[in-house]
C-alpha cells in the first residue's frame, strides 16, 4: 500500500514538473517572439497598389527594424503610460533607394481622427539634398536618380508651371510630373522664416513641439514670438511610391522624420491575389503568388 502511495505521489510530482516546463517554455518563447517583434524584424501587409512594380497588394513582408536602430517603445510595459522614447544605434541611416516602413505623420493624416498608419515608400531623397522631378524624371542634387522598378500610367503630363493645390507645399507652382526644386531639411539646417516659406514649414515645426503662426503684417511668430530663423532639430527624408500615378506621398504631405521611419522592407514572405481572397479558405489557395514568396526587396 506504501509503496502505491509513493509511486502515486512520484507521477503527481513528474506531472507537476512536466507542466511547470512547459509554462516556462511558453514564457519564454513569448518573451523570445515579442524581442524579435520588437528589436528585430515585424510582419507589414502591402494593402494598396502604390508601390507596384516592387510590391503587391497581398504581399507579406518583413520589415528589418534592426538595420535602422531600434525604438524603445512610448508606452510602458503593462502599465499603459506613455514614456520617452529613443533610437538606439543602428547599422546604418536610411539610404537612397531603400524601401522603408513608416509611420505617416500627424501633419501628413487625412483628418486630425486618423489613427497612425503605416506606410511603405521608396526613399528618393536624404537630409539636405535638393529634390527636383521635372518631365516625371527625377533629379537629386542635380544627377537624375532612375527608379527601374518606377510605372506611370499614361495619363497625360501636366505642364510646367500648373499648380497643384493637393500638394506639399501648399500655394507652391508645384504638380505631379513637375516638382520642385525643394531642399529636404537636415538636423542643425537653419530655416528662414517668412511669409512665402511659411506654409512650408509650419507643420515640420508644428512637429518638433513649436507653434508658428503668420501674423497680419506678414511677420511669422514662433511660439508668440516674431522670428526670422529656425534651426531645425531632426532629419527628414522624402518619399515616393514606384507606382506614382496611383500613390500618397511626400509630394502631398511632405517630408519624414527619422524617427517615423521603423525600419528597411527586407523580404516578402508570403503572398496572394488580394482582390481574390474574400472566399472560402480553399479558394483563397488558388490565389497563393508563389512566385513571389521569398523575394528581397530591393
Amino acid at each position: 500500500m506504501q509503496d502505491n502511495t509513493v509511486a502515486i505521489e512520484e507521477e503527481r510530482s513528474d506531472a507537476s514538473l512536466r507542466v511547470r516546463d512547459y509554462v516556462q517554455l511558453l514564457a519564454v518563447t513569448i518573451v523570445i517572439a515579442l524581442t524579435l517583434k520588437a528589436c528585430v524584424v515585424e510582419a507589414f501587409r502591402i494593402p494598396t497598389a502604390s508601390m507596384e512594380r516592387t510590391l503587391h497588394a497581398g504581399d507579406f513582408l518583413l520589415v528589418n527594424k534592426f538595420i535602422y536602430g531600434v525604438r524603445t517603445p512610448h508606452i510602458g510595459p503593462l502599465l499603459g503610460v506613455g514614456v520617452p522614447s529613443i533610437r538606439l544605434p543602428g547599422l546604418h541611416s536610411p539610404r537612397r533607394g531603400d524601401v522603408v516602413v513608416f509611420t505617416l505623420p500627424p501633419y501628413a493624416r487625412r483628418s486630425e481622427r486618423d489613427e497612425p498608419t503605416r506606410y511603405v515608400k521608396r526613399c528618393i531623397a536624404l537630409p539636405g539634398d535638393t529634390l527636383l522631378i521635372k518631365n516625371r524624371r527625377v533629379y537629386v542634387n542635380g544627377a537624375e536618380y532612375v527608379v527601374p522598378t518606377a510605372r506611370f500610367s499614361t495619363r497625360h503630363i501636366l505642364p510646367q508651371g500648373y499648380g497643384d493645390p493637393r500638394l506639399f507645399p501648399k500655394g507652391a507652382n508645384f504638380n505631379e510630373d513637375h516638382y520642385g526644386p525643394l531642399v529636404v531639411p537636415k538636423r542643425g539646417d537653419t530655416l528662414e522664416l517668412h511669409a512665402a516659406t511659411f506654409l512650408t514649414f509650419k507643420d515640420l515645426i508644428g512637429y518638433e513641439g513649436h507653434t508658428l503662426t503668420l501674423h497680419a503684417s506678414g511677420e511669422v511668430l514662433l511660439d508668440g514670438t516674431p522670428q526670422r530663423r529656425y534651426i531645425i532639430s531632426r532629419n527628414y527624408y522624402f518619399v515616393l511610391g514606384d507606382n506614382r500615378d496611383n500613390s500618397y506621398d511626400s509630394r502631398f504631405w511632405g517630408f519624414v522624420p527619422e524617427d517615423a521611419i521603423i525600419g528597411k522592407a527586407a523580404l516578402i514572405y508570403w503572398s496572394w491575389d488580394e482582390e481574390a481572397t474574400h472566399t472560402g479558405l480553399f479558394e483563397r489557395f488558388k490565389h497563393i503568388r508563389w512566385e513571389r514568396i521569398g523575394t528581397i526587396i530591393r
